[in-house]
């Protein structure tokens, strides 16, 4: 008799569709997917390999989360870059975007270091925002602190946002 290879039957929670439920994250589907296949969760698994530091390490800077403002008379945009330094902060405005690149910088590493594990990188970004309306970028002005990056554009007359009467 030969050898057959035996086949398992998936466990009742394998068999569970993945939800399509409204206002679910669909990264969410797909990592319970895959928890499903390899039999429990990846994270874990995954935080063991040693070339994840070195993997993680070396990914690009995420670009900074933006907020922005249309107010009556001006433009206020903030932006939030937690362990940049004012000095390693480059903004640039026109008419109608602003950009804004920084840079992240890691002490010297000494070669004799301790470290168990590394995650904190440094890295570089840029990202340029599209605005509502014109600015006035010679009457832009910006201020940082705490990470917070704010800056206030004044809109140029003719793009003063007014109110138009429906009839």
């Amino acid at each position: 008799m030969a050898n057959t290879p035996q086949k398992s039957t998936p466990s009742p929670e394998a068999r569970k569709p993945v939800s399509t439920a409204r206002g679910m994250n669909p990264l969410e589907d797909v990592e319970q997917l895959f928890d499903r296949f390899f039999g429990g969760p990846r994270r874990s698994m995954l935080a063991e390999f040693p070339l994840w530091d070195a993997v993680l390490a070396s990914a690009p800077s995420r670009p900074p989360k933006v907020d922005v403002v249309d107010r009556e008379k001006e433009i206020l945009v903030r932006a939030e870059l937690p362990g940049i330094e004012r000095k390693d902060l480059d903004v640039s405005v026109n008419e109608h975007t602003v950009t804004v690149k920084g840079q992240s910088r890691r002490e010297s590493e000494d070669e004799d270091s301790d470290y168990y594990r590394r995650e904190i990188a440094q890295g570089s970004f840029t990202r340029t925002v599209a605005l509502p309306g014109a600015v006035d970028a010679d009457s832009a002005s910006a201020k940082f602190s705490d990470g917070i990056l704010e800056l206030t554009l004044p809109k140029r007359k003719e793009s003063h946002r007014r109110r138009v009467e429906v009839k």
